[in-house]
């Protein structure tokens, strides 16, 4: 299987679950009991944060779905990849900066999967409710010097994930050279792979991750995801990349 056939065989799996759940009410929807993940090394990470903490930037039964069903995808895939590649034990952001080194056999689903891992786990982690609203000094300085100010940044990387054509994520990274700067990548990738860049701000812009709430409009996901990022943890990704 190559790796556009095994996106589109996760993608075709989630959203005929989401179908279901849709046509059976919120109540019931919210109710169905997660897949069941393969035992092995990779766990599905909580968000530390209630599905309706974000409302009404993101719903609840978006989160809800994003979590225990995209999310959790990935972590049973990685489990079941673990048996067949010892390596999945290493470090993730070893792995993903260096893909080169995974078997060829493994190397697509490694690249999707554990990829989707790390994208997600960094999502809902940057989302936290109740953390800082403004960058500290620090970030601030970084992103006045290479973009004029945060709004034309926050207005590079909306205008990043809007031209996204397909599925992938819009980036705020540190590069190579530990210099800020804005990009996308498709699929799951990261900015490790191809980019050999480090994450400090990461939007989802999957279809799965807004549209339930904003269908088509992207942009207003954009422009309303903002409201739910905790700064204290950009600041805390930007401080590791550039150490």
């Amino acid at each position: 299987m190559n790796r556009r056939e095994s996106l589109t065989l996760l993608a075709g799996t989630a959203l005929a679950a989401s179908s279901t759940l849709l046509g059976r009410g919120s109540a019931l929807a919210q109710a169905q009991p997660a897949p069941a993940a393969a035992d092995g090394p990779f766990k599905l990470p909580p968000l530390g944060y209630a599905y309706e903490a974000l409302e009404p930037n993101i719903d609840t039964m978006t989160m809800n779905i994003h979590h225990t069903r995209h999310h959790q995808a990935f972590i049973t895939n990685l489990n079941q990849l673990a048996t067949r590649w010892p390596g999945l034990a290493d470090p993730i952001e070893g792995i993903l900066s260096d893909l080169a080194k995974v078997p060829e056999a493994v190397r697509t689903p490694v690249r999707n999967n554990l990829g989707g891992h790390f994208n997600h786990a960094f999502f809902w982690d940057l989302m936290t409710p109740g953390g800082a609203k403004e960058p500290p000094a620090e970030l601030k300085s970084a992103i006045d010097g290479a973009f004029g100010n945060v709004a034309a940044m926050t207005d590079k990387l909306n205008a990043a994930g809007i031209g996204r054509f397909g599925s992938g994520w819009a980036w705020l990274i540190v590069t190579k050279d530990k210099k800020l700067d804005v990009v996308n990548t498709p699929y799951q990738d990261t900015p490790h792979m191809d980019l050999g860049g480090k994450p400090v701000i990461g939007v989802d812009v999957w279809e799965h991750a807004y549209y339930l709430k904003y269908q088509n409009r992207r942009a207003d996901y954009l422009k309303s995801w903002w409201n739910t990022v905790n700064w204290d943890k950009a600041a805390a990704h930007f401080r590791k990349a550039t150490a």
